[in-house]
């Protein structure tokens, strides 16, 4: 009896001395099994994203590579029914369809605009009562009463541009508009729509058009419109035939087969002087409306809006203020107005004093001089 418990005490002793020696070889194990199937799957050939042209039967099907040439493929029994337009995973060898698969970005052109709902309102603008007036019988209108015009017997303009000095409230003027209508505000950058591939602007300006028919109502606001709609030459680069390209499908779009309904189009520019002819023609963007540098009511009133919430010192006249800001924008105004608060807090201060905003002024000017004088010798 003394002998087997003394065996028994060497085999507890030698499992109790082992066990972490085991739990260390299980982790080796498990490490060794995962680091195998990481490398296994890293070695698997990627999959390429191709574009289905139509469906055939014997599960064949016409596929677009990325490049744009067509091939005739074989698609896995796996595969769901496909339909043109369908996305799929294919094998870069033999260009068998492995995989249908749903892309949650339908379009590219997401990539290169804004979709939103505005909060802005025209309460938030001062100074262009009639820019304000002539873009809600444009806009407005057309969007909240269709019928007006079905019984008059007229089709309201497609669009309207925007042409002014910089910082004058053209943005915000088309924000205001689609608050006002409840519109799906779709803002793209006339440069972002000009790409260096043949064929890919052009595909970029009917994918906002097909985009803001799918949000509709909508309005899409094209900023920097010059960059993309500058009159045209006979010669020019490959670049510029490029331009020239997407500005044709822009026209086309607008003119289209396909009806705009409750799609507006608001464009935007500084330089008015260099659009071609062809897109301010009756039945494009025929209404032109000139947002020019506020007066002094106009300043008044757009410096009472930006310091409505800013905390004033007693006994300042905004009006007085709004004299001394002559020749100023609608976004100088605004710069001043920050200006003077941060002069306010440099000094640890918890409201802005008249000097305060007259030093903003002064700074505002002198950084607008500075920036004509780089134009002129730059």
């Amino acid at each position: 009896m003394a002998g087997e418990n003394k065996l028994d005490n060497v085999v507890y002793s030698y499992t109790t001395t082992n066990n972490p020696l085991e739990e260390e070889n299980t982790v080796l194990r498990d490490t060794v099994t995962k680091l195998d199937q990481e490398l296994r799957r890293l070695k698997v050939p990627a999959l390429m994203v191709c574009e289905v042209v139509s469906s055939l039967k014997d599960k064949q099907a016409i596929i677009r590579i990325p490049n744009g040439n067509k091939f005739l493929c074989n698609v896995s029994a796996d595969c769901d029914q496909l339909r043109s337009g369908d996305q799929v995973l294919v094998e870069q060898r033999n260009l068998n369809v492995v995989k249908k698969i749903k892309l949650t970005q339908k379009y590219n052109v997401e990539k290169f605009v804004i979709v939103s709902k505005p909060q802005e309102s025209f309460e938030e603008i001062g100074g262009l009562s009639s820019a304000v007036r002539d873009i809600k019988e444009v806009v407005e209108l057309p969007l909240k009463k269709p019928e007006l015009f079905k019984k008059i017997g007229i089709k309201p303009p497609k669009g309207i541009l925007l042409y002014g000095p910089p910082g004058t409230g053209k943005t915000l003027l088309a924000r205001a508009v689609a608050k006002s209508t409840d519109s799906t505000f779709i803002h793209v950058a006339g440069s972002e729509l000009v790409q260096k591939f043949i064929g890919e602007g052009a595909k970029l300006v009917k994918e906002v058009f097909q985009l803001a028919r799918e949000k509709a109502p909508s309005i899409i606001f094209i900023d920097e419109l010059d960059s993309l709609a500058a009159r045209r030459m006979e010669m020019g680069t490959s670049g510029e035939r490029e331009v020239n390209r997407t500005f044709m499908q822009l026209l086309n779009e607008i003119d289209g087969f396909k009806p705009l309904d409750n799609v507006k189009i608001i464009g935007a520019t500084n330089r008015k002087d260099v659009l071609d002819s062809a897109i301010i023609r009756p039945g494009r963007l025929d209404r032109l409306i000139h947002i020019d540098l506020p007066n002094a009511d106009g300043r008044h009133d757009i410096l009472k809006i930006h310091a409505k919430d800013v905390k004033l010192a007693k006994g300042i006249e905004l009006k007085e203020i709004a004299d001394k800001m002559d020749n100023f924008s609608g976004a100088e105004i605004r710069a001043a107005v920050t200006e003077a608060g941060y002069f306010a807090i440099r000094e640890d201060r918890t409201s802005i004093t008249r000097d305060d905003l007259l030093g903003a002024i002064t700074k505002v000017k002198a950084h607008e001089e500075e920036e004509d004088d780089m134009n002129i010798f730059g």
